[in-house]
């Protein structure tokens, strides 16, 4: 039986906790078994990372592979039952090439900047 997915993502930043917050709540009423890991309180070269690169990128662990961004996210939203349509539509050909431009030139390094603002006022 494969490995429950596990979510890696950086709990320090309120947006992406709020994010987690809701996948985590539906992933309880769905009953799908799934694993949560904040960067302030993980092993992260359990995974591979370094803090700067799991705080720069959504990551998750699936069947024992590694997995970043927008693919990251879609196979999150896999096993979610509520969110497996948003997997289905990043996935989509015209779609998934636009959907990933935006998250790795936009909003993971917004966020990213976000966190090493944080980080600099002494934010945890």
């Amino acid at each position: 039986m494969p490995e429950p997915l596990t979510v890696i993502y950086n709990d320090t930043c309120p947006i992406c906790s709020r994010e987690v917050d809701m996948y985590r709540r539906l992933s309880q009423k769905g009953d799908v078994q799934m694993g949560f890991e904040g960067l302030s309180a993980c092993d992260l070269a359990r995974f591979d990372l370094t803090p700067e690169t799991a705080a720069k990128r959504f990551h998750v662990l699936k069947d024992g592979k590694l997995v970043s961004g927008i693919p990251a996210f879609a196979l999150l939203w896999d096993d979610l039952p509520r969110m497996r349509w948003m997997a289905k539509v990043v996935r989509l050909p015209v779609i998934c090439p636009i959907v990933n431009a935006l998250y790795d030139y936009v909003l993971a390094p917004a966020l990213y900047q976000m966190h090493l603002r944080r980080q600099a006022r002494g934010a945890p």
